[in-house]
């Protein structure tokens, strides 16, 4: 059986991606789910988070997305950082991810390298988590089109709302390029009940997203703020915390999907 793979989106920055994608994995890893996460950004912030440092990566992603089809089966094994993260597999991003665009330049096939490539992992897991950069391009593009299910974070603020336009005109375009609708959730994050402003963008995501939307609600946490100083998840801070049990509860609707 091959794994789900769950891709972590949304153009703007600063809205919980990173968060989501390395506690969402620890969450579904302490389910007793095999997972794997991918640091597609080339700011590595999920790389960091399981305290893997840029001069430590001899191989990352970088290597995999240049590498021939038929180097694949030899490289996953050089890149791969087991249970690196609460017994999750780490496969780790590099700054040079940014030179992607120019790298691809002439490479056919482009926007399928990562969903060919993961077929050699797939069998291996329940989940992969790919946590993507905040635009639109190559690595979002190659990211969508191995999703299952892309999850968009989406901060309860008005201006973060405003930003989704270009993310889902690209989602329309491979939509109609692919011949298969992308599934997607939409996930409210952090949220602060005492403001009305964040209530009231609430509610309009309520109504706007309906059914595409997950009924868990990502609210502020301070625990966040410190598993991300000590480079870790917030199970490994306080796995009681509000934070931790959010995403224990987007795991489980995650799974509840299939």
């Amino acid at each position: 059986m091959c794994a789900k793979i769950l891709a972590i989106a949304n153009q703007k920055g600063g809205v919980g991606k990173t968060t989501t994608s390395v506690n969402l994995g620890c969450a579904l890893s302490r389910m007793d789910k095999k997972v794997l996460l991918l640091d597609l950004d080339p700011h590595a912030c999920a790389t960091l988070h399981a305290r893997i440092y840029p001069e430590e990566v001899q191989y990352s992603l970088h290597d995999l997305f240049l590498a021939p089809d038929e180097g694949w089966s030899t490289l996953w094994p050089l890149l791969l950082r087991t249970q690196a993260l609460h017994g999750m597999d780490v496969a780790p991003g590099c700054i040079r991810l940014s030179e992607l665009e120019v790298d691809f330049k002439d490479r056919s096939g482009k926007g399928s390298v990562l969903s060919r490539s993961l077929q050699t992992v797939s069998s291996d897991y329940d989940f992969i988590i790919l946590d993507c950069p905040p635009h639109v391009g190559i690595l979002l593009v190659n990211a969508l089109v191995a999703a299952d299910l892309l999850i968009i974070p989406i901060q309860t603020d008005f201006l973060a709302l405003h930003g989704l336009k270009l993310l889902f005109d690209t989602l329309h375009t491979l939509n109609k390029a692919l011949g298969r609708p992308i599934l997607y959730r939409a996930l409210p994050t952090m949220y602060d009940k005492r403001a009305k402003a964040c209530t009231r963008v609430l509610e309009l995501m309520q109504r706007k997203m309906e059914h595409a939307m997950f009924s868990t609600i990502i609210g502020i946490d301070t625990h966040f703020r410190e598993a991300s100083a000590q480079g870790c998840s917030i199970y490994d801070i306080n796995q009681n915390s509000r934070g931790a049990r959010c995403y224990e509860a987007l795991a489980q609707e995650v799974l509840c999907l299939w």
